[in-house]
């Protein structure tokens, strides 16, 4: 007898039967009784947290076995059935079954054409013949479904079953397709909670991994979240709502789609899916078993009930799970169950991942990645799966095997020797009893004796540090691991990487290593020897070629070999310390840095400068000082407003913030040379480098005021465009190209177009703001503290806001290019028309400030945009 909770729910109304008969049925009072007497009996149901899983019930057994010719295929491997197919069914029920079932086993011809009797067949299953050798059906000509049915054993019960499905064929046409398309599903779900499951146990750190490329092979979409819990905490999290788990595959979403689309679908899915009717007792998998409960549900009788079962096959055996516990008593419940389809089948559309990528076609464990058929995965009925590759030499066949946790199929075993090149390897096998051929792969083998070091890296190796070396090839995806050894030292397994395909990048570390021959071996998948490249490792000691800097300047550049021994470099009482050591080429270069000024350096003047190695050695280098690099100083800067352009009424709050639709003018002093030459120019340019421009004198834009002051002047929305903003820097260049030092100017802002603001009398209420781009406004507040300020969206797209009533006729806001800096809008306040819809307001949130309430204020006084650049 069904518990409670489960017998209210078999007596609580079908929702989607109550959602038809509400919606034809014009009485409103008899819908609302309706209504009403399915909440009282989904509210007895279980609550959400405590629902068992759908299906969970362990129902009898049943073998089958599928002849075709002369191949005989358990029921696991079976996707469809063919006219003269012979079935061989054994119900398998234990010694101790106390109740006689009978099975039927009957064939279906559509939904329009009712089955002749002959195509029913009944087993008593308690008989020895049922018992111990089952019995053979053979698929008659014209059947296009099989359904069975497992009863108690009744009088008139195979004669009830038999009127049932002749006098409505499609009913049970459609509680067959939903039924195996359901248990399709249900072993995709349990195909991904194994793997979970076993990946926990044996290895929790590849949990990750395994579970997402299970999860995208079999097309189920998992929380992410999960992953972020601790490792022992994943497992669980993965598999604790098993009713809630979606199955990404678009069979099912449409299948979904049309059990819930329409008006129709609304009364359901507020009944299936809210607490009150038991949400989580379906899961999403079973949406065509919702369909099939309704189908079935039409049929109940005094006598019997239909309940559908899941058919989950092992080899040749028909695992049946139920949702409901089936009954003895009137009505009994008759179990339904579908077998395969009669009729064509539909090969599984599995495709690589990725079509043109290249696999090493030797790899240990070489995993294909396929994906679009979670069938291949979830089910055995892809069977004898082989990859095929045709070379020179002659077929090759290494088995395959389907791994959901790999995302992939996985070579059994290593291939041989392969010819040299790319090959094309194809996936064949079976697919129930027709042959399959699935997804090609581009192959490629390891080649011996191709490996050459890379021209610039012949003399790279320096003993007592660790060098990288750059060896070339026609692959890297074969190579399995690189070696060094040196003299007397027994071999050590390198780092390295591929930053290109045919480029290997490794590091050999010889901090240790004394002078003489290194030999690198590489080892690759299918070669029994490795690929041998011996290189000379120098002592080599600093040796010193100059040391070059500018006159004036404080950095300074370093030219030899050995430069990581160099401690300092002095010369008449100024000392450089290295700060950067680069390989250019096959010599070193040391970036340093002066702790005084160069100035009293004179160029072309002939120096000899003190080497200071970090053993304590010291060595002379010869220094070479060229012409100083040009230097300027900012004496002002400052913007301008086009005379017919209107004053925006955006007073900005810090000097620095330039608006990019008005005019840049800055003054440049220069300082070295004295004067400022006629050919030397001056580059603009912001900080990250998206825009910039070169001023000169012969093109305008660079005006000399005398001869050693200049004046720039930059139109940025004419030259950047109206997407520049943030930090910009100037700085000289000499005609010979030899570039200064970097200076800021400032902050390039966009400013929106405020128009008009109206407000109503009362200033407790919001006004309307009304301008163009709009969202170049971060805040909007009425105070300078930004107290509940108007959010501005970053995509807002509108021509109005509602933003706070102006105090003092003033609102203060934070601008998407400066959002640090406060700045004031002024505009005359309107009276608010009758009628008016003000806009709705986003969201006010307090914006981060990072200044106090004084130094806002103090940096909001409002006052007119600089007409001259100020000092």
């Amino acid at each position: 007898m069904a518990s409670s909770p489960d017998f209210a729910k078999s007596l609580a109304p079908d929702p989607v039967f109550l959602r038809a008969s509400c919606s034809y049925n014009r009485r409103m009072r008899r819908c609302s009784l309706l209504l009403l007497f399915a909440l009282l009996i989904l509210r007895s149901a279980p609550a959400h947290g405590q629902a068992a899983p759908a299906f969970d019930l362990v129902g009898p057994k049943v073998d089958v076995h599928v002849k075709r010719g002369e191949v005989t295929l358990p029921i696991g491997q079976v996707p469809n059935l063919l006219p003269g197919d012979r079935l061989w069914i054994h119900p398998d029920f234990p010694d101790s079954q106390s109740t006689r079932f009978v099975l039927i086993v009957a064939f279906l011809r559509g939904a329009t054409n009712p089955p002749p009797a002959e195509w029913f067949t009944r087993v008593d299953t308690w008989t020895k013949k049922a018992r111990e050798e089952g019995i053979f059906i053979t698929v008659p000509e014209e059947a296009q479904q099989v359904i069975a049915f497992l009863a108690p054993a009744t009088g008139g019960d195979f004669s009830t079953l038999r009127n049932a499905v002749k006098g409505r064929p499609g009913t049970f046409v459609r509680a067959t397709q939903d039924l195996q398309a359901a248990s399709l599903d249900r072993m995709r779900l349990d195909a991904y909670l194994a793997e979970v499951k076993v990946t926990s146990q044996t290895d929790p750190k590849l949990l990750k991994d395994r579970a997402q490329k299970a999860a995208s092979a079999l097309g189920i979409r998992v929380d992410q979240q999960c992953f972020d819990k601790p490792t022992d905490q994943q497992a669980p999290c993965l598999t604790q709502h098993t009713d809630g788990l979606v199955l990404d595959d678009a069979n099912i979403s449409n299948r979904v789609s049309q059990l819930t689309s329409g008006n129709s679908g609304d009364l359901m899915n507020q009944l299936s899916y809210s607490t009150l009717g038991g949400a989580g007792v379906y899961s999403p998998y079973i949406g065509a078993i919702v369909d099939t409960a309704r189908i079935l549900a039409s049929l109940h009788t005094a006598h019997f009930q239909y309940i559908p079962a899941l058919a989950l096959p092992t080899e040749d055996t028909l695992n049946l799970r139920l949702n409901v516990p089936p009954s003895f008593r009137d009505p009994k419940s008759v179990v339904v169950v579908a077998l395969p389809p009669v009729g064509q089948a539909k090969m599984p559309p599995l495709h690589p991942g990725n079509p043109a990528e290249l696999f090493c076609a030797q790899k240990t464990r070489l995993v294909l990645e396929a994906e679009g058929a979670p069938l291949v995965y979830a089910t055995p009925i892809a069977h004898d799966l082989k990859l095929h590759i045709e070379s020179k030499s002659g077929p090759i066949d290494v088995p395959l095997k389907a791994d959901a946790g790999e995302g992939g199929l996985v070579l059994a075993h290593a291939m041989a020797s392969l010819p040299s090149g790319e090959l094309t390897g194809v996936v064949k096998g079976k697919w129930g009893f027709d042959d399959w051929e699935g997804p090609r792969y581009h192959l490629v083998s390891a080649q011996a004796g191709k490996w050459k070091v890379a021209p610039s890296d012949e003399s790279a190796l320096v003993v007592g540090r660790e060098d990288t070396l750059h060896i070339e090839g026609p692959n890297t995806l074969c190579v399995e691991k690189i070696e060094a050894q040196s003299t007397g030292a027994s071999p050590a397994e390198l780092p390295w990487k591929s930053p290109k395909p045919e480029t290997l990048e490794l590091a050999v570390p010889l901090k240790d290593a004394a002078p003489g021959p290194v030999t690198i071996n590489i080892h690759q998948y299918g070669l029994d020897q490795p690929d041998k490249l011996t290189l000379m490792a120098y002592s080599e000691a600093a040796s010193l070629e100059r040391l070059k800097l500018s006159a004036g300047d404080t950095e300074a550049v370093l030219i030899g070999n050995r430069l990581d021994e160099v401690a300092k470099v002095s010369l008449n009482g100024i000392d450089w310390t290295p700060t950067e050591l680069k390989r250019v080429q096959d010599q070193d270069r040391l970036e340093m840095k002066a702790n005084n000024d160069t100035n009293g350096l004179e160029v072309g003047k002939h120096y000899t400068a003190k080497v200071q190695l970090h053993d304590g050695r010291e060595l002379k280098v010869p220094v070479s000082v060229s012409p100083p690099r040009p230097q300027v100083t900012l004496l002002s800067k400052g913007t301008q407003d086009e005379q017919s352009a209107e004053p925006s009424p955006v007073h900005l709050g810090s000097p620095n913030d330039l608006p990019v639709d008005g005019r840049l003018v800055f003054f440049l002093k220069s300082k070295t040379p004295a004067n400022f030459p006629r050919d030397e120019k001056v580059e603009v340019a912001a900080t990250d480098n998206s825009f910039r421009t070169t001023l000169s004198v012969s093109d305008g834009t660079l005006m000399l005021e005398d001869a050693n002051t200049a004046l720039g002047v930059v139109e940025p929305l004419a030259k950047f465009g109206s997407s520049a903003f943030g930090p910009v820097q100037a700085r000289a260049v000499s005609a010979e190209g030899v570039a200064g030092e970097w200076m800021s100017l400032g902050t390039l802002v966009r400013l929106p177009g405020f128009k008009e603001l109206h407000c109503p009398h009362n200033p407790a209420r919001s006004c309307t703001l009304t301008g163009t781009n709009l969202f170049l406004a971060e805040y909007i507040a009425a105070s300078p503290e930004f107290d509940n300020p108007v959010d501005v969206p970053a995509d807002f797209t509108g021509t109005q806001l509602t933003v706070p009533h102006p105090v003092n006729g003033l609102l203060y806001l934070r601008l998407r290019d400066d959002p640090e800096t406060v700045q004031t809008l002024a505009l005359s306040v309107m009276p608010l028309t009758p009628g008016t819809q003000a806009p709705t307001a986003p969201t006010a949130v307090k914006p981060p400030s990072t200044a106090t309430p004084t130094e806002q204020q103090s940096a909001q006084t409002p006052a007119p945009p600089p007409s001259n650049p100020e000092p």
